[in-house]
């Protein structure tokens, strides 16, 4: 018996110990995500509300950009680009993940992959394309009738490519998740399919479509590569931000306006929570799979209506890679590889890219680590309810804040002669920080998913054992977790080559990335060499994210045959 308490004593202590860990860990983590997130957003706020000196003048600033014509119907821009782009992709959208979900339709991986090829490009690629197709000297000019495709309806239309594909995956999600019960039921109460549609199809999607226009509202007030390559004389709040703090060294105008920018995407962030408060589970455990069953002119509609959105993605992205490889555009048609010779074109050459591969590695690394690390002591960490509630808190703050907004805030923070890591300011270590801090929030809700999914059970069959809770996670958590891991991974990887708006502000000579170089030469008239750049990125991405499609395949199949039966 005195064995026996002594080994339930010992437990005890082990298990006290392991709180006391992950307590710490937590505290970690939330010192971190302070560091990363809220107080560069508060030196913002705060730097909105002072003078040049650093005097605080109240709300004389905010007077003084409202009372600004040409700003404040910057503005007013933006919320116009953003409400017709809306307009436009989220019905393209549904239609088109309608088809790949309730149609019968050939070749569906091709339409499912085409539609993700936006995602691996930076935004100012299809800025590039339509200036090779209806620019000044572009192939179809005349079809504008005189008119210019430099400013609103430009920026519109390059958004539609570079937003389709955000919309696109929710609404698949939202249409996937569907009970066969409820069409049976209409069917034999001989409703017609309008009445369905009507009745029992948008209302079970109310709520995807709903975070559909949300993100890309959100994605096009904030996006700032577009704007700053086709938007011409048609100002914008992301251009604004940029000729404030770049081009004028008005820091607290540009704080201002970052923290106008900042207003309308937090607001869509707080409504997408309420909404997705609101949702209800659609798929039950009586439920039945709806699995589409051939309809021969709604597949032949339906495979038109793709073809036609596949052919104008490829059509964009087919035109930047024709162009990185022409002499000379439109005199000299030819084809070359001199427009990949960066060093022509920028001072850093093919360093730029490099940069990008480092920036890339690194945040797939470290991110990951961290997000997952951060995810697991939230889940998993016993009691200290007010230290999770924090940490999820702080958690959620990076998917309601513009890129561009973080990459400001960064600037008064971390350049701040105050600052102790001011350091940090132009070295490839700060854009990794923002760039992690940035994209925090969806692949923290992705490791969340994965180890809810997991019985907590283990921990405290492992502390029974006396075997050490960082000891569990290592060889039970992270082994079963795996396939997110690379997923997390991946997505850091992808966005982390492909950002502009993130890291506009915060490179040096020497950190500067690829998508940066892209701007820069196309600003000095190389449209090429900056369609080249892209060019480069995609490919990249593309690279990386097929390469995920075989180690996943690996992985599953070498390390977690323990799913299968």
């Amino acid at each position: 018996m005195a064995w026996f308490g002594g080994s339930r004593s010992t437990a005890k202590v082990a298990a006290s110990r392991d709180d006391l860990i992950m307590r710490a860990g937590l505290l970690l983590l939330i010192a971190w995500l302070l560091l990363a997130v809220a107080l560069p957003l508060w030196t913002l706020l705060s730097k909105s509300f002072q003078n040049r000196d650093g005097a605080f003048v109240g709300l004389a600033n905010y007077a003084t950009y409202f009372s600004t014509p040409a700003l404040f119907h910057s503005a007013l821009n933006s919320l116009h680009v953003a409400a017709m782009v809306t307009l436009i992709v989220v019905p393209l959208a549904f239609v088109y993940a309608y088809a790949l979900t309730r149609a019968v339709l050939p070749f569906r991986w091709f339409f499912q992959g085409v539609a993700l090829v936006p995602i691996f490009a930076p935004s100012l690629l299809p800025g590039l394309a339509l200036i090779y197709l209806f620019g000044n000297q572009g192939f179809f000019k005349a079809l504008l009738g005189g008119g210019s495709i430099y400013g609103f309806e430009g920026i519109v239309t390059a958004q539609v490519f570079y937003c389709f594909p955000h919309a696109t995956m929710i609404l698949v999600t939202a249409l996937a998740l569907a009970d066969s019960r409820l069409y049976e039921a209409a069917i034999s109460l001989r409703a017609s399919p309008l009445r369905i549609f009507l009745t029992v199809t948008l209302p079970g999607v109310r709520y995807g479509l709903i975070s559909a226009m949300l993100v890309v509202f959100t994605l096009v007030l904030t996006d700032f590569g577009i704007a700053k390559v086709i938007g011409g004389n048609f100002n914008v709040l992301a251009t604004d931000v940029y000729k404030q703090v770049i081009g004028q060294q008005n820091f607290e105008m540009g704080a201002v306006v970052g923290m106008v920018l900042l207003a309308p995407a937090a607001l869509a962030f707080v409504v997408d929570r309420i909404v997705q408060r609101r949702q209800v589970a659609m798929l039950t455990a009586r439920a039945v799979p709806l699995m589409p069953r051939p309809q021969a002119g709604r597949d032949l509609a339906l495979l038109a209506f793709c073809l036609t959105i596949a052919a104008g993605i490829l059509a964009v992205l087919g035109m930047a890679v024709w162009g990185s490889l022409i002499k000379y555009w439109p005199y000299n048609l030819s084809l070359s590889w001199a427009n990949y010779a960066f060093g022509n074109f920028d001072a850093n050459g093919w360093n730029s890219f490099a940069n990008s591969i480092e920036l890339a590695f690194g945040t797939a690394i470290f991110g990951t680590a961290l997000i997952f690390a951060g995810a697991w002591l939230m889940e998993r960490t016993r009691g200290f309810a007010l230290g999770r509630a924090v940490a999820q808190l702080l958690a959620f703050v990076p998917m309601a804040v513009p890129g561009l907004v973080l990459g400001l805030s960064y600037i008064f923070f971390f350049n701040a002669p105050a600052n102790p890591l001011n350091f940090l300011y132009g070295t490839m270590a700060i854009l990794t920080l923002n760039t992690i801090a940035h994209f925090y929030t969806t692949a923290h809700l992705t490791a969340t998913t994965a180890l809810k999914q997991i019985d907590p059970e283990f921990e405290a069959v492992s502390a029974s054992l006396k075997v050490p809770v960082w000891r569990t996670f290592f060889r039970v958590t992270v082994p079963i977790c795996l396939p997110t891991l690379v997923d997390i991974a991946i997505y850091m990887f992808v966005n982390a080559l492909t950002t502009v708006s993130a890291a506009i502000f915060l490179y040096s000579t020497d950190t500067k990335l690829a998508s940066i170089a892209a701007v820069n030469i196309e600003d000095t008239g190389a449209v090429a060499a900056a369609a080249a750049m892209c060019v480069m990125i995609v490919v990249t991405a593309a690279s990386v994210k097929a390469a995920h499609l075989v180690a996943d395949r690996f992985v599953l199949h070498r390390f977690q045959a323990w799913r299968r039966r």
